[in-house]
Order: C-alpha cells, then structure tokens, then sequence
C-alpha cells in the first residue's frame, strides 16, 4: 500500500460560497474582462462589474418567481454565456443546479428532473421545452418553465430580470448568504457508462477547494489579465464545470462556445492562453492535420516531424535533453510543421489540460515536442473532476500527474485508487446504499486501477469494471491497446472485449476523414466505402495497427482477430457519453452478433 498527498495552497473561507466570487472579483477587479459571450460572430467582453450585475438581476427574478434555498432547478442546455449566468444566478440566491446534457433523450431529462426533485428548469430551444412540456404528468413538481431563446417573445433571462426588479437588494442577500462551503451546489448526474446515473451531489466546499487549489498549482496559466480559456466542452458535465469556476476564481477571461463543430474558428477569433479539452479532441485534431498533409503530399513530411516532436519530448525528460542533431531537426520541422499547427490552436496558447479519459503517451509526446503541452489528469465526477494533474512546469508524460493540492491518494492492496480530501461528493442522491459502498473508512473507493511513483505521480492503469477476464483467466486493460490501435491515421474508434471468451478481441471503426486519401494512395478511388471497408488492403492495414499495439502486451493479453464495422460509436448513436466515454455495455449489445462472429459462434 502506498499514499502521497500534498499540502493545501489554498484554503476554503469558513463562510459562503460560491456567488461570493463574482463579489470579491467586482471590488478587486471591477474592470477586468472575466467572460465573453459570441454576438453575431464577434466577441463581447463583460468586465467582472458587469457579469456581477446580470447575474444579480436574473437572480432575483428567479427569488420573484418562487425558487428559494435549496431548491433544485435544471439547466438544459449547450455551453454558452447563459448557461454561467444561470449557474452563478442559481448559486445566489441559495438553491442547487441540476444539469442536464442537451443531447439527453426525454427519459433522461424526466429521470434526471424527477429524482432530483427540481422545481424549475431553464432550456435553451423551444424544442426542449416542448419535451420537458411533454413531461408534466411525470414531473408534478416542476412548475416553473423558463427558455432561453424561444421561438417568439422575451426570452428567460428578459423575462427574470423585468420580473425580479422588486426585489430589494436586502432580499436578495438574505437569500445568498443562506450558502455556507457545506451547502449543496450542484447535484451532477454520472454519464451512465453502468447503468441509470446517480446524482453526484457536490458542494460549495468541493468546487472551492478544487478550484482553489488548481489556480494556485497552475499559477502561471492564471494570470489575471493575461491569460484566457475557450471552454466548448459540455457544461453539463463536471470537467468543464470545473473550469468556468477557477476561471471566475482566478479571474481569467472565459469564452464560451456551444460545440467543436467551428472550433478552429473560435480558436483563431478568441485566441485562449489555455486550451480544455477531452483526448478525443487532441486525436482529431493531429489526425485531421496528418490527412490534410497527405492529400497535399506532405505526408512523409508530417510523419517526420511527429517522430521528431515525439523524440524531442522524450529527449527533455533525459539528463542530457535533445542532441544537436535533434535539436536542429526539431528547428527544421517547426518551421514547416509545428507553427501551423500551433496557429490552429490560436497561435497563443502553450498549454493544454485534458481529462475524461486517457490520452496516451504517443499524444503527450507529440504535443509537446511542437510547443503545446498537454497537462493530463484524472478525476471523477464525485471528485469534482481532477483529484491530480501534471504540473505545468514537470509534466511527467504517460501519467495524470501528482494530487491535487490538499487531498490524499493511496493505492490499496488490490490496486485500486481511493481518495481522500475537501474536493470529495458527499452523497449519491437518494440512494445511500450507494454511498455507503464507495465512501468507506473515510475514503472515497474510486473502482480505478493504478500506481503511484516515489515523486507521488499517478498512472491509472485500468478501471475495475473494465478489466476484462478471459475464459483462460488472464486479467486485461483494454485502454492499453485502444489507446495504441487508435494511433493509426484508418482507427476512428476501438473497444476491446474478450470478457469470458478465449481470446482477445476488438472491434473497429474507420476514420472517413482518412479514408478516402487512404484509398487515393492505395489507388482505389474507384471502390464506394462499403467495398473499402472490406478490401485486403485495408484489412491488411489494420492488422499492421492491431499488431504494433499487441507489442505493448503479452501474448495471452494480445489482439488475435478484429472486426470493422460499417458506422460508428456516437453520442446520437447512444454508444458514447456526452463526454465521449465508450458505453461499453450498450456496444457489447449493440454489437452482440459481430463479437460472437470474432470467435466463430
């Protein structure tokens, strides 16, 4: 058994909460830009006086409309300014947001509404208020029904704010200093990887002593004034909750933006410092530039200056650092290579932080060896997202890091990874049966697998629900091999099973960004997609990636057959999370007939 802490760099006030951010950031910064919100594609920047004051009058209208402490109100919505406005506005006058993922279906918006017991909810569309509309009759105690940008009339935040105007400032702090660190800010559905999701219930302490402690650990990505995050990850879910609260913390100025689909865009018009985002992020945007180097016929090239921006990387964790020979290669290629794609992440921004999921050292490397290091963490919604990440100026690559200031990490006997500190959930949601299984002894039993080093780095080495066991009895990590197979340019996405079965197997999808130069090289531009999915050529160059991935295993934890399937693993497709987490059970269903092909059944 082994254990690493670090001490506090910040310490949770003995009163309030969360609203007492915008406060302290309008008397200490009152004309510092600390949000921007997209109007007719430019940017308007609000200074930290004047998101206080919006925030304040959509708070009252919400006290005029009935909503008192502790009260629970669902937000359903795409990352944008109203979703924060909302955010905080709810925090002040004392009662607990409960979000819900724009992509939800109507069952997940009626059980996430319904069990948490929400009064009111916002929306973004009409369309989603004419689904939760469609749920009255199952949600008897949500009376109260704003929307944001409806199809005619005021929309929600119009609409509290002529509403709330009676309401006398004295009301309105009475009502905010109800908050103390203890009370509950949020109750945060897990994305369902398992099953129903369970309302992570996280208080104003969780969310300031994660903060906190991040600000300070990264300080030199949390200058006030200077520095700036893009945050156009779901709001919805906690990583990205994590970061709207340290940049209002800190102050830095957030942008909001509501999906990836014009992210180079947004990129280039905001210009972050800090880039946030999920592995799944980082792997398009490498492959899109690898494909859009070979159809200009810069592929080698590309490939080049990747093996050397991964050598160079590794080379400075190394006593000596990169040879000369390296060095002006590396010169070489930035140049020609790693300036573009720096100016496709905004020109600005040397750092990134990525959670959710594994990244993978191939990645890591990479990234860093052009200029932009990727900080990898780990967390959990009942963690309020990190409990470790790399430090900014000692990333060690292919682990997520040290723990986060404040907090404990130990590895039981069994290797699993149990946490301890002021960042923890304090409960599951009506549902203490399940808080009793995890919260044991005073700790927090995470179900992950991993190891810690002497210097306190963390490397999560599977999660215990995912370990497959084989009918041979062989325990395997599937994200060592997905993580790798997916490293080939044809690899969209891979899940290894093997649960039970004799041997292990994988199945694939196919990157249609890539695949059609594949086919240009190949000289196989006359073939429909269907009839590529099963040529020799492309099945021969999957294998080669399936067996460069096995090198990283023994054989009996090796890949022996795969299989490519027509479509892929989406969010609509009900395969992903909205975090792009694999729903490895609905694939195995989904699916059931393709693994059972694999070994002949």
């Amino acid at each position: 058994m082994r254990e690493f802490s670090l001490p506090a760099r910040y310490t949770v006030p003995t009163e309030g909460g969360l609203p007492k951010l915008l406060a302290a950031n309008a008397a200490r910064h009152p004309h510092t830009a600390v949000i921007a919100r997209q109007r007719g594609g430019t940017w308007e920047d609000l200074t930290a006086t004047e998101f206080l004051a919006d925030v304040e009058s959509v708070a009252r209208g919400l006290l005029r409309s009935g909503v008192q402490p502790g009260d629970r109100v669902g937000l359903l919505s795409r990352t944008r300014y109203e979703w924060t406005l909302f955010d905080f506005a709810i925090w002040t006058v004392g009662a607990v947001t409960v979000p819900v993922y724009e992509s939800s279906s109507p069952e997940q918006i009626a059980w996430n509404l319904g069990d948490s017991g929400a009064i009111a909810v916002v929306v973004e569309t009409s369309a989603q208020l004419a689904v939760v509309e469609s749920l009255r009759e199952r949600l008897p105690r949500l009376t109260r029904r704003w929307c944001v940008e409806p199809d005619s009339g005021p929309g929600a935040v119009a609409l509290l704010t002529a509403a709330g105007a009676p309401i006398s400032d004295q009301r309105l702090a009475a009502a905010t200093a109800t908050v103390t660190p203890d009370s509950p800010a949020t109750i945060v559905y897990t994305s369902g990887t398992t099953g129903r999701p369970r309302g992570c219930v996280l208080s104003h302490r969780a969310f300031l002593a994660t903060c906190g402690n991040v600000v300070a650990a990264l300080g030199p990505l949390f200058r006030t004034g200077e520095s700036s995050v893009l945050l156009f990850l779901p709001l919805a879910h906690v990583f990205a909750r994590m970061v709207q609260v340290a940049a209002l913390l800190a102050p830095i100025r957030l942008g909001l933006v509501p999906s990836v689909a014009q992210l180079t865009d947004d990129l280039a018009s905001f210009r972050p410092t800090i880039v946030l985002g999920v592995p799944r992020v980082f792997e398009k945007v490498y492959n899109s530039a690898r494909a859009t180097a070979a159809s200009g016929g810069r592929g080698k090239i590309f490939d080049r200056a990747a093996e050397t921006a991964a050598a160079y990387s590794r080379a400075q964790d190394t006593p000596g650092g990169p040879g000369l020979g390296l060095r002006l290669r590396h010169r070489v290629f930035d140049r020609l290579v790693y300036r573009k794609l720096r100016a496709v992440l905004g020109g600005r921004a040397t750092h990134a932080i990525s959670g959710g999921a594994p990244l993978g050292e191939r990645l890591g490397h990479f990234y860093r060896g052009i200029g932009f290091t990727v900080l990898e963490g780990y967390g959990l919604t009942e963690s309020c997202a990190p409990t470790s990440f790399n430090p900014w100026d000692a990333p060690r690559i292919g682990t997520v890091g040290r723990p986060l200031p404040g907090t404990t990490i130990r590895i039981a006997e069994d290797d699993e990874i149990l946490l301890r500190g002021e960042h923890l959930f304090t409960e599951y949601w009506n549902d203490p049966a399940a808080t009793a299984e995890v919260l044991r002894d005073g700790w927090f039993h995470t179900g992950d697998l991993g190891r810690l080093d002497e210097a306190g780095y963390l490397t999560v080495t599977g999660r215990s629900k995912e370990i497959l066991v084989t009918a041979g009895g062989k325990n395997v990590a599937p994200a060592v091999l997905e993580d790798r197979i997916r490293a080939h340019a044809l690899v969209a996405e891979c899940m290894v099973v093997g649960e039970g079965r004799p041997f292990v197997g994988a199945l694939l999808t196919v990157d249609d960004d890539f695949l059609p130069r594949w086919a240009e090289e190949q000289s196989l531009t006359g073939l429909d997609r269907a009839e590529l999915l099963d040529h020799p050529a492309l099945l021969a160059a999957l294998d080669e990636a399936v067996r460069q991935a096995n090198e990283a295993v023994s054989r009996a934890e090796s890949v022996r057959a795969f299989r490519v399937l027509p479509g892929h693993f989406t969010e609509e497709s009900g395969h992903l999370t909205p975090s792009l987490k694999l729903k490895r059970h609905v694939v195995a269903k989904d699916f059931a007939t393709e693994i059972d092909a694999l070994y002949g059944t």
